[in-house]
């Protein structure tokens, strides 16, 4: 298989935890690849996510590593194969490659946690309220672009209300049950289907009041999905020039630490749906 050029998040995660694994071990990409029988430039491909790698070759590679994770190690070997082509395919080329890679990371997460101040989690929005929203990207989108990015935002809401629906805890700040945006009968169709998420099984919502005072997070949105082992959670981060994704460790642990003392913070589901409840009558 040709080396790709534009390899997914996904492939360069799988590259880049092989590439650990290799200097846990202590050794150059030169040794190792002549212990796995591959050459040195081959194994640079691979460690950049630009080959595909089998499922047996990432054992053999762990093998060589010595590593002995095993649940590590299946995992890696779940993340190989050709790239999975997603519903999120079809907005190759019209949505930045950002969007893209965040609904692989959903697709693949066997738990998340998002944490928002001032917006509804994308999740959990209507599709008002996001056509709402992604008229305010800068620069303005086109009006086609505008409706892909509603339909995209919208079809990643299937990790919730799929066949394989996976856990979700919303974690969101008072503010953003009060903005009003799109006007009151788009904030109180908001509310209601925020309201009706939170009665699902799979779905926590958490609100954080007014009263709660000073907490930690309240400057930006975090979205963490959890992996099939802790070692490949993903934590993503909205900025204004686009999604910024991190693996390292220290920051798994430092943002993990983050949404337990905002989930701290936060009235349980009961209350926090009783107060959604509130704001939406008022509205």
């Amino acid at each position: 298989m040709p080396p790709s050029d534009a390899p997914t998040l996904r492939q360069q995660r799988l590259g880049f935890e092989l590439r650990k694994l290799r200097e846990n071990a202590g050794l150059s990409s030169t040794a190792a690849a002549t212990r796995v029988g591959v050459s040195q430039a081959h194994m640079s491909r691979i460690e950049a996510g630009r080959y595909a790698v089998s499922a047996e070759r990432v054992r053999a590679f762990a093998r060589a590593y010595t590593c002995t994770d095993q649940d590590l190690i299946d995992a890696l070997a779940g993340m190989t194969g050709r790239r999975v082509r997603g519903w999120w395919e079809e907005y190759r080329d019209i949505l930045p490659p950002s969007m893209l890679d965040l609904a692989e990371t959903e697709h693949h997460a066997t738990a998340m946690r998002i944490a928002s101040v001032i917006h509804i989690p994308g999740l959990l929005q209507t599709a008002d309220q996001a056509r709402v929203l992604a008229r305010n990207v800068v620069p303005p989108p086109a009006p086609h672009e505008l409706e892909h990015r509603v339909s995209y935002r919208i079809k990643r809401q299937v990790v919730l209300y799929g066949r394989q629906a996976i856990p979700l805890t919303a974690i969101v700040h008072e503010a953003a049950l009060r903005m009003g945006f799109g006007g009151p009968a788009v904030a109180r169709a908001q509310l209601r289907q925020l309201i009706e998420a939170s009665t699902r099984e799979n779905v926590s919502v958490l609100v954080i009041p007014f009263g709660a005072g000073t907490f930690p997070g309240s400057g930006q949105s975090i979205v963490y999905c959890s992996a099939a082992v802790p070692q490949l959670d993903t934590v993503q981060l909205d900025t204004y020039h686009g999604s910024e994704f991190l693996d390292a460790h220290a920051q798994l642990v430092k943002y993990q630490k983050v949404l337990d003392l905002m989930e701290a913070c936060a009235l349980g589901p009961a209350k926090s749906r009783d107060l959604i409840a509130r704001i939406e009558k008022d509205t």
